[in-house]
């Protein structure tokens, strides 16, 4: 099942990157090439579409697409082409926390309750931004509710409001532990954060994020498109296949109403645009250092995911995926290698180890 929030084989998370993205790049040797484009190949090898990738690495750029942009035409994805980028939405979410944490508008250790008093069935005074932030809320995720287990919508094209996608998660039980002492991926948990933005700003989690991030940072490509269920050109498209009386039948997924998501995994955006706010972030442009430190800790990190690969070298960023759609975009501990992959999905098998695969190539 494709769910709002992706985790990869390995444990792919993320979040250090001091990457400076200025002037134009130097083309990536051609060795470096020859593995990559073997790996990416792989990666559409296991009945995905297509796939679209940047990788930055010692000062070098990598941009290249495999596979198709429509199961039914020979071109290409277009290297420059929007995507849904799923859970990666959630960085995003949690840097504009962050910052309002930098600003004494929120506490991390404010009580869920403060802020939303009366949503969260069984109340909310044990449970902090902090646990939301870092998915040890022990509150259930509301995935399977929007989405059936064969990754498709149960209802494509509604507009969800926050309140409505909290609600979803108080029919579900609450997790036997208490809040803070175990890691449960939870879409809700990104879902309360963005109302909680806009309870300390008086602006939709949408307003600020763009404000805050994507205005200053000039992500021209990346958009957070509300109840809009287009997907912005050049782009693309992407697709779920499910078995329907003994055999496959391939849904396009490409248009649908991502509110599904919200704050939780509702983003669009570019390769180059992800490559750019990890850099920035992690760069310390976004965050403050100690609370960057926090963002991005070996355990407890929040609103990021981080993993060691083979080679020994940590990685840093976030996955997400969303029906048609999978990305990761994640950064060296040293910022100077940087990958940030978007796969539009087609048979339901599971691309993960392919693209660990990739990953041990452009940062090994």
């Amino acid at each position: 099942m494709i769910s709002l929030g992706v985790r990869l084989t390995g444990g792919v998370c993320a979040a250090v990157a001091v990457l400076s993205i200025t002037g134009p790049a130097k083309a990536a040797p051609p060795t470096h090439d020859k593995a990559l484009r073997s790996a990416l190949d792989a990666i559409v090898a296991t009945g995905q579409a297509g796939a679209t990738v940047e990788v930055r690495r010692d000062g070098g750029v990598w941009r290249a697409t495999s596979g198709r942009a429509r199961v039914d035409r020979p071109a290409p994805p277009p290297r420059d082409g929007r995507f849904r980028a799923g859970s990666v939405t959630k960085t995003f979410t949690a840097t504009v926390v962050l910052q309002l944490v930098a600003e004494g508008r929120i506490g991390l250790d404010d009580p869920v309750e403060h802020w939303l008093p009366g949503l969260v069935k069984g109340g909310a005074a044990d449970i902090t931004v902090r646990h939301l932030l870092n998915h040890t809320s022990g509150l259930p995720d509301p995935t399977d509710a929007l989405i059936d287990d064969q990754g498709l919508p149960r209802d494509r094209w509604r507009t969800w409001r926050l309140t409505e996608l909290a609600r979803l998660s108080n029919r579900l039980p609450r997790a036997p532990y208490p809040p803070g002492t175990h890691y449960a991926y939870s879409n809700n948990d990104y879902i309360l954060l963005g109302l909680i933005i806009g309870k300390a700003t008086g602006h939709s989690f949408r307003t600020e994020i763009t404000r805050r991030v994507l205005t200053p940072l000039h992500l021209h490509g990346t958009v957070l498109p509300g109840a809009d269920p287009r997907l912005p050109s050049p782009h693309a498209d992407g697709y779920a296949t499910v078995r329907r009386d003994g055999r496959d039948v391939v849904y396009d997924m490409t248009l649908l109403n991502p509110t599904m998501a919200a704050s939780a995994g509702e983003i669009v955006s570019t390769t180059a645009d992800l490559n750019r706010f990890f850099a920035a972030l992690l760069g310390g442009r976004l965050v403050r250092p100690d609370l960057l430190a926090q963002m991005t800790a070996e355990t407890g990190g929040l609103g990021v995911e981080t993993t060691t690969l083979g080679c020994g070298i940590r990685i840093h960023g976030h996955g997400g995926g969303i029906p048609g759609y999978l990305t990761v975009a994640f950064t060296s501990t040293d910022t100077r290698r940087q990958v940030a992959l978007s796969i539009n999905r087609n048979k339901p098998d599971d691309p993960s180890p392919a693209i660990m695969t990739f990953l041990n190539a452009a940062f090994c």
